[in-house]
Order: C-alpha cells, then sequence, then structure tokens
C-alpha cells in the first residue's frame, strides 16, 4: 500500500522523500520535520497518492499537481491494493486538478471487491467517496533560501463509508483528515538527490477509512524517505519508504490494535517528456490485532498509475 513519491517541478530538480518514527510518536515526527528543513527543490509532483493527492502512496507530499502559470492541470490515476484473503483488494480511481502552482483539489472513487473469512470480511462493504484539497502555505526555496521545504495544509473528507463500524452498526459513516506537511528535495547529493517529507494530520479515519472510523479525532505523524536514481533513456527509478501514525483502536472495537502501516516503495518514470509514474509498493498494514484475530494484511501488495495532462 505505500510507495513514495515523485513529482513535476522547476528548474530541473528532483524530489525524494523522508520520513521519521512511529509510536514515539508525534515528537519523532516533529523531529522529522526539522531534519527536513536542511535541502533543496523538487521536480515530480505529477504522481497521485492513494486517495488522489500529489503524494507517495499513502501519505501526502507538500507539492501539487499544478505549474507555474497554468490555470488548471488535471492528472488521474488508477490506484489497487490486495488487502488480503480477509480484508479483499481495493481499487481506487482519481482526478485531482493543479490550480497554478499553489492548490490542488481532487476526487477519488474507492471500489472493494470483499474478502472470503466468512466471519471477517463482512466488516468491508462497500467503497465510499474522497473528496481532497491542498494549499501550498511556503514554496520551496522561498525568498532563495536552499535549506527551506515546501510546506502545505490539506484536508480529506471521506463519505458513505460503510466500513468495520459502519458495518457493525448497519449505517453509512462519514471521516476526515487536516494536515500539515513540509517536503524537501536535496539536490546536493548528486548523483543521487533525496527526498525527505514528514507531517501530521488530525484524523477520526482508521486506514484511511479501509477500516471505518476511529472513536475520535486524534493527531498522527507520518512522513516518507526517497532516493532518485538515473536509468537509461532519461528515464528514473525511485526507491524509498514511508510510515503513517494509524488510531489505536478502529471504533466499536476497543481490544483491536492497528498499527504503523509500513510501505517500500519502487517508482518508475519512464520519461521527463511524459507526466507518468508508475508505482509498485509492499505495505505492512495489519495482522494480528487482537488474540484469534488475524487479519493477513502485513505484506501486500500495491500498484499505482498516474498520468498528468
Amino acid at each position: 500500500m505505500l510507495p513514495i513519491c515523485p513529482g513535476r517541478g522547476n528548474g530541473g530538480k528532483m524530489k525524494t522523500n523522508r520520513w521519521k518514527n512511529h509510536p514515539s510518536g508525534i515528537l519523532a515526527i516533529a523531529v522529522a520535520s526539522i531534519v527536513l528543513l536542511l535541502c533543496s527543490r523538487p521536480l515530480w509532483a505529477q504522481n497521485l497518492g492513494w486517495e488522489g493527492e500529489t503524494g507517495v502512496f499513502v501519505t501526502p507530499l507538500a507539492y501539487t499537481a499544478g505549474a507555474e502559470g497554468k490555470i488548471a492541470e488535471p492528472v488521474i490515476g488508477f490506484h489497487f491494493l490486495d488487502a488480503g484473503p480477509v480484508i479483499g483488494q481495493f481499487y481506487e480511481a482519481s482526478i485531482t486538478v493543479g490550480l497554478g502552482k499553489r492548490f490542488e483539489v481532487g476526487y477519488t472513487s474507492d471500489m472493494h471487491a470483499q474478502g472470503g473469512n466468512a466471519e471477517l470480511s463482512p466488516l468491508w462493504q462497500n467503497g465510499f467517496n474522497i473528496f481532497h484539497g491542498k494549499a501550498v502555505l511556503i514554496p520551496e526555496n522561498y525568498k532563495k533560501q536552499a535549506w527551506m521545504p515546501a510546506i502545505s495544509v490539506g484536508f480529506m473528507a471521506r463519505t458513505q463509508v460503510h466500513n468495520v463500524g459502519g458495518a457493525i452498526m448497519n449505517q453509512d459513516t462519514a471521516n476526515g483528515d487536516v494536515y500539515l506537511v513540509g517536503t524537501k528535495t536535496i539536490t546536493q547529493t548528486k548523483p543521487i538527490p533525496i527526498v525527505l517529507s514528514a507531517g501530521v494530520r488530525g484524523t477520526d479515519a482508521e486506514l484511511w477509512g479501509m477500516a471505518g472510523n476511529a472513536p475520535n479525532w486524534q493527531a498522527k505523524g507520518f512522513g516518507a524517505m526517497a532516493f532518485v536514481f538515473k536509468a537509461p533513456k532519461a528515464s528514473q527509478i525511485i526507491l524509498g519508504f514511508e510510515l503513517s501514525q494509524q488510531p489505536l483502536h478502529p471504533q466499536y472495537l476497543p481490544t483491536a490494535n492497528i498499527p504503523t502501516t509500513l510501505v517500500y516503495v519502487v517508482r518508475f518514470v519512464p520519461t521527463p517528456k511524459q507526466k507518468l509514474n508508475v508505482d509498485f509498493g509492499i505495505a505492512q498494514v495489519a495482522g494480528q490485532i487482537s488474540p484469534g484475530v488475524n487479519l493477513q494484511a502485513r505484506s501486500q501488495v500495491g500498484v499505482q498509475v498516474s498520468y498528468g495532462f
């Protein structure tokens, strides 16, 4: 479920993502955010993450899908996650529009194929809707400061969520995120640029709505790190990983413990002439969440494709 992200930027420079740790929580995220402030600039903002925002696989970047001087620049994406025999498979189709260089808005439709476990699989039912938006507060290298990361705020709003808690109560629910993220591309590490990203989100969703709602709003950290390698014919290969803390318990399941999500990712950018990215990821989602309950989703395969017009 978790790949790492590039994006198109300016000045022929590149981005790579980096991230910080986990149960130490918000403190670890704050440290990661400080580390972010030591680098240079982006080059690739046309990859859509899991929910349609410009990002890695499941974590957003501070970059947007837009470009300087462009009123609107659409990007489309398709995402697939095999969450295992219990949870089932998720398919998502996204469209995101960049508004100038500072804003993006978009919509993602989540679709779901149910797993085959008679007892647990009915907790994952229909797909749901995801609306998102992002605004750049501080552009990268602001006022020619090479250490300055891009810093953005954004939101996710999910509707018609009928997973886990919604299935238990037999009703549609809604949840969302608001987040602050900083991203920096370090180009001084030539010939291998490094992308670092870290942020914090307020959320009442469990696993981005795929496991329904959390019991309440909580602050959770996330981050990513990636290395950009040159490949034949001006193509690029990006190797990275990302982490995202989750609310510990899903709604109505106080004994179920959801771990931090880890994703290891390979991204392939075939040519700089086309705004095309292909991601392959291995996600560690959730295994033994309580005594006798194993969701069998600790090493799951995900694929994403994004194309910008």
